[in-house]
Parts: C-alpha cells; sequence; structure tokens
C-alpha cells in the first residue's frame, strides 16, 4: 500500500447519496490517510479542488457531487462546468483531480432511485481510491526514471 495524503471533498447536496462515495473510498484508502472536506453543491468543487492540489499536501484529490435533472436545463450547464473546472485543477496543479461526480438523466426522489444511485455511489468511491492509488504509483515510477517531471 502506498502511504500517502488525499483530500475527499463531497458535496453536500444528495449528501446522504454523496457520502456513500467516501464510504466506499474508505473501504480501499485508510481513513488515516484521507482529509474530509464539504461544500455547498457540486459548483463548489472544482475551486476547492483547486486549492486543496495547490497546497502540496495531497497526492490527488477526489470531488463527489449528485447533479440531477430538477425539471431545468440548469444540471447539464452545472455538470459540464463542474468536469471542466476539475480537469482544469488538476492540469493547472499537476494533482490528479478524480471526479466521483454523476448526473443521472432521470432521479426521482423514489425509495428504488435512492437504492440504485447509493449503490452505485459506494463502487464509484471504490473505483476513484483504486484510480487514485494507481495513478500515485504510476507518477511515483515516472519520478524515478525521471525526477525533474513530478517538480
Amino acid at each position: 500500500m502506498i502511504h500517502t495524503r488525499f483530500a475527499f471533498v463531497k458535496a453536500n447536496w444528495h449528501s446522504e447519496i454523496v457520502t456513500k462515495a467516501l464510504e466506499g473510498f474508505l473501504e480501499v484508502v485508510p481513513k488515516e490517510d484521507v482529509d474530509i472536506f464539504e461544500v455547498p453543491g457540486a459548483f463548489e468543487l472544482p475551486l476547492i479542488s483547486r486549492d486543496l492540489a495547490s497546497s502540496g499536501r495531497y497526492a490527488a484529490i477526489i470531488a463527489a457531487a449528485f447533479v440531477v435533472d430538477g425539471g431545468i436545463y440548469r444540471h447539464e450547464f452545472v455538470a459540464q462546468a463542474v468536469m471542466n473546472g476539475l480537469l482544469r485543477a488538476g492540469l493547472d496543479s499537476g494533482v490528479p483531480v478524480l471526479s466521483v461526480s454523476l448526473t443521472p438523466h432521470h432521479f426521482q426522489e423514489t425509495e428504488h432511485h435512492r437504492s440504485v444511485f447509493t449503490t452505485h455511489f459506494i463502487e464509484k468511491g471504490r473505483e476513484a481510491a483504486r484510480s487514485a492509488l494507481k495513478i500515485v504509483e504510476t507518477r511515483q515510477r515516472i519520478a524515478s526514471w525521471r525526477p525533474d517531471i513530478l517538480t
């Protein structure tokens, strides 16, 4: 296991579902290696992710949100802005920023949909953890060949 620090940023909108991604992440990465941050909604994820990445404390940032179609066109705009912002935060800082931000086309406040997406977020959290660990390992291998590449 690679010992390093990760930041997990989660949006509070639909927190009962989004928190499941954190739970899945912590099944793979020890809790003592993870700092947890909360933001009001998905739109705030890129800014905080950029700030955390720029801090130099973290090997990777994981950002989680659930952007649902509330009957207006806004959700597509928010989802696109969030994804572009997370990508930019990672590229600008040189620190991987991974997304567990999902935008279902059809979400309804029913027990069935909550159950489906709760289960999905747990698995997505696990996937993000495995991806973060693999990216860190790969970057460490690259740095051992070219020490200047990650500075």
